[in-house]
C-alpha cells in the first residue's frame, strides 16, 4: 500500500478559500445603521403580532404569495401573469379580481363567499349561540381551506389563489350564487351555491365548462378541504370528546370514523360523505357521484384545556375527481348546522351515522325508542322536567325485572342466618361451605345469579340512555333549577386551581348523584354482600365506594342533564325499594315459603347435577389428598 503524504498545496487552497469566505462575510456585513433599523422593525412586527386578536390570523396560507390580478393596460405584467397562469390569467384581468366576498342567507343560516378562491370564508348560525352568548361560527377568519387542483397547461394550478367572478340570482325563493373561474367568457370552472329558505343543508355544483384543451384530464384533479373546528362550549375536553370525523365510504355500504384522540388517517374508496363534527355542530360535504378515493386526516388539538382554548380538532380530506369525458360535474351537498338526529334523519341520507348513538342494540334503543320519545316530552315540557319524565317512563318499563331483583335480594337476606350457620358448620372447608350455600340457594331459589340476571338486563336502556344525553342537541342552553345549560355541566362553586380529572368548578347535580347512588348501593348491595361472599372469593363491597366517587370526579365536567338523569333514576329506586321493602315483600312469607320448599324434592337441571358432581369430586380429591399426607 502506497504510504499518504503530506500535500502543502492542497493546505495552501483550503487556507486560500478560507480567507475568501471571511472576505465576502466582512463585506456583507450590515452597517450599524442598518442593524438599528431592522432590529426597531423586528420589535414593531413582535409588538403588532403579540396585541392582535388571534382569531384574526388566517390558519391556512396560500402556498402563492404574488397577487395573480393586473392592470389589463400594463402589457408586461398581463404577459408575465400568463406565463404563470396559461389561459387562466383571463381571471386575473376581469374587475371581480379583487378581495372581495358576496353574502347569501336564510333566516338560519349565513355564508360569506370570497372571490379569491370561490369557497366559504365564513359561516354563521343566526339561531345559535356559543356558550359565551356570541354567534355560532362554524368558519370563520382562516380556519377553513377549500381547493381544487388541477394540471392545465403543463401548470399545476390551486383555486385558492385564483380569483372568481361572482353572480347572485334567485330560483323561486332560492338564493343562487354562481362563482366562475373563467379563462374567457364561455369557458370556466364553476362553483355553485344554492340556499334554501330554512335549511342548512346547501345545494353545491362543481363542474367545468369549455376547458376540454385547456385542463388535462390525464392528471389527478384533486378537491381539497382543510378545516379546522373551532370552541363552542364551556368545557372543551367534554366537547372534544364527541369530536370526530365520520364518513360514509363504499357507495353507502359502510360507515367509520377516524379517532378522537391523537393524529389519525385513512384512505378510503368510494365516499359519499364525510362530517368534520364538532359534538352539537357539524360541517359537512355530500356528494351524488361518489369520490373515488379520499385520504382523510385528524388530529387532536387539545393538547392542555387549559392553555389549548380556540381549536378543537384539525381535519383534513383530500378527494380524487373522476372527469367524464375531460370535464368535471359533481352535484354535492354542504352541510352547516346543528347535529341533530331530527333534522338528519330528514335527508334519507344516513345522516345518523354521523352521531354516537352507539352501536347495535343501543343506537337501535336510541333511533327508535329514546330519541322519539324524549322529543315527544320536550314538546310538552321544559328540558329537564322532560328528563325527570323520560327517567319515570323507563322506570316504569323496567320495574317488572327490578321488582325479581328486590324479591331474589330479600330471599338472600332471609337465609343469612342458615348461610352463617354453613360456614361456621364447615369452617375450614371452603369447597363444602361452596357445596351447601350453592344447594340451599337452590332450594329457595334465591341464586345471587338470579339477582344479577335482571340488573344485566337493563344495562342495554342504560347504556343507550348514557350515549343519548350527551348528543341530544334539544339540551343544548336548555335551562333547570340552577343549571343554566344541561348540554354542559353546572356550576355553584369556582375553585382557584384545577384538581386533575376533576377541574376548577364544583358542580351541584354530580354531587346529589353521588349520594343518591351511594345510599342505593347501601340499600341493595350493603345487607346482601356477606352472605353472597363466597369464600376465596375478594371482597366487593368497595363497588360501594368506587360507583358513587367516580360519578362526583368524572361528571364533574359532563353534560348536567346526565346527571339529572342519575340523580331521578336512583331517587326513583330508592323509593321503589322502600316500598317493596315496607308494603310488598314480607320476609316472613318468604321465610315460610322457603322451609316448605326444603322438604320438596328439588329437581336439578342438567346444569346444577355436573355441577355438584364436579364439586363432589373434588371434595373427594380434597379428602384423598388429606389422606396421603397422613
Amino acid at each position: 500500500m502506497e504510504e499518504k503524504k503530506f500535500d502543502l498545496n492542497t493546505l495552501i487552497g483550503f487556507l486560500l478559500i478560507g480567507g475568501i469566505l471571511l472576505w465576502m462575510l466582512y463585506q456583507n456585513q450590515p452597517t450599524p445603521e442598518e442593524i438599528e433599523a431592522e432590529k426597531a422593525k423586528t420589535e414593531q412586527v413582535v409588538e403588532e403580532s403579540t396585541t392582535s386578536d388571534i382569531q384574526n390570523t388566517p390558519v391556512f396560507e396560500s402556498s402563492v404569495t404574488t397577487e395573480n390580478t393586473v392592470n389589463t393596460t400594463d402589457s408586461l405584467a398581463v404577459s408575465e401573469l400568463q406565463n404563470r397562469l396559461g389561459s387562466f390569467a383571463y381571471s386575473g384581468t376581469l374587475p371581480s379580481a379583487k378581495e372581495g366576498t358576496t353574502v347569501v342567507e336564510n333566516d338560519v343560516l349565513q355564508l360569506t363567499v370570497s372571490n379569491k378562491g370561490g369557497y366559504i370564508v365564513e359561516a354563521k348560525l343566526k339561531d345559535q349561540t356559543q356558550y359565551r352568548g356570541e354567534p355560532v361560527y362554524l368558519i370563520k377568519d382562516g380556519n377553513n381551506d377549500f381547493n381544487l387542483q388541477f394540471s392545465a397547461e403543463n401548470r399545476l394550478l390551486n383555486t385558492r389563489d385564483l380569483f372568481f367572478e361572482p353572480t347572485v340570482s334567485e330560483n323561486g325563493e332560492n338564493q343562487v350564487l354562481s362563482m366562475k373561474l373563467k379563462t374567457s367568457e364561455s369557458a370556466y370552472i364553476e362553483y355553485r351555491y344554492e340556499l334554501k329558505p330554512g335549511e342548512y343543508m346547501l345545494d353545491f355544483n362543481l363542474r367545468t365548462q369549455g376547458l376540454d384543451g385547456v385542463i388535462d384530464a390525464s392528471q389527478p384533479m384533486y378537491l381539497d378541504w382543510n378545516y379546522k373546528g373551532y370552541r363552542q362550549a364551556k368545557s372543551i375536553s367534554y366537547e372534544n370528546r364527541y369530536t370526530r370525523l365520520t364518513y360514509e365510504f363504499e357507495n353507502g355500504d359502510d360507515h367509520s370514523k377516524l379517532s378522537p384522540t391523537g393524529e389519525d388517517e385513512e384512505t378510503e374508496v368510494d365516499v359519499t360523505w364525510l362530517n368534520f363534527r364538532q359534538h352539537f355542530f357539524s360541517s359537512m360535504i355530500l356528494t351524488d357521484t361518489a369520490f373515488k378515493e379520499v385520504k382523510l386526516t385528524s388530529e387532536d388539538l387539545v393538547k392542555d384545556e387549559e392553555v389549548d382554548t380556540l381549536f378543537t380538532k384539525k381535519y383534513g380530506a383530500r378527494m380524487l375527481l373522476e372527469p367524464k369525458g375531460g370535464a368535471l360535474a359533481y352535484d354535492m351537498n354542504m352541510y352547516y348546522g346543528p347535529t341533530d338526529y331530527q333534522i338528519f334523519k330528514t335527508y334519507d341520507r344516513n345522516l345518523d351515522e354521523a352521531m354516537p348513538l352507539g352501536w347495535g342494540l343501543f343506537g337501535f334503543l336510541n333511533k327508535y325508542l329514546i330519541i322519539p320519545v324524549f322529543s315527544l316530552l320536550s314538546d310538552w315540557f321544559p328540558a329537564g322536567i322532560a328528563i325527570i319524565v323520560l327517567t319515570i317512563l323507563f322506570k316504569l318499563l323496567l320495574s317488572p325485572v327490578q321488582y325479581k331483583q328486590y324479591v331474589s335480594q330479600a330471599k338472600l337476606k332471609v337465609l343469612k342466618p342458615e348461610l352463617d350457620e354453613i360456614k361456621k358448620k364447615y369452617e375450614g372447608n371452603n369447597m363444602k361451605i361452596q357445596q351447601e350455600t350453592l344447594k340451599l340457594q337452590n332450594i329457595a331459589g334465591a341464586s345471587p345469579l338470579k339477582g344479577c340476571l335482571p340488573a344485566l338486563l337493563q344495562i342495554p336502556v342504560f347504556y343507550a340512555l348514557f350515549t343519548f344525553f350527551p348528543t341530544a342537541f334539544d339540551l343544548r342552553q336548555k335551562s333547570f333549577l340552577w343549571a343554566d345549560d344541561l348540554a354542559s355541566y353546572d356550576v355553584v362553586a369556582e375553585l382557584p386551581f384545577h384538581i386533575p380529572f376533576y377541574g376548577d368548578h364544583v358542580s351541584l347535580f354530580p354531587i346529589l348523584a353521588s349520594i343518591a347512588i351511594f345510599v342505593y348501593m347501601m340499600m341493595s348491595m350493603g345487607s346482601t354482600m356477606q352472605q353472597q361472599q363466597q369464600p376465596g372469593m375478594p371482597n366487593m363491597k368497595f363497588l360501594m365506594y368506587l360507583s358513587p366517587l367516580f360519578m362526583l370526579v368524572f361528571f364533574n365536567n359532563y353534560a348536567s342533564g346526565l346527571s339529572v338523569y342519575y340523580l331521578t333514576s336512583n331517587l326513583i329506586t330508592i323509593g321503589i325499594m322502600v316500598v317493596i321493602k315496607n308494603f310488598i315483600i314480607d320476609e316472613d312469607k318468604i321465610h315460610a315459603k322457603i322451609q316448605v320448599n326444603k322438604k320438596k324434592p328439588k329437581k336439578q337441571n342438567r346444569f346444577q347435577r355436573k355441577m355438584a358432581e364436579m364439586m363432589e369430586q373434588a371434595e373427594a380429591q380434597k379428602k384423598a389428598q388429606q389422606k396421603n399426607k397422613k
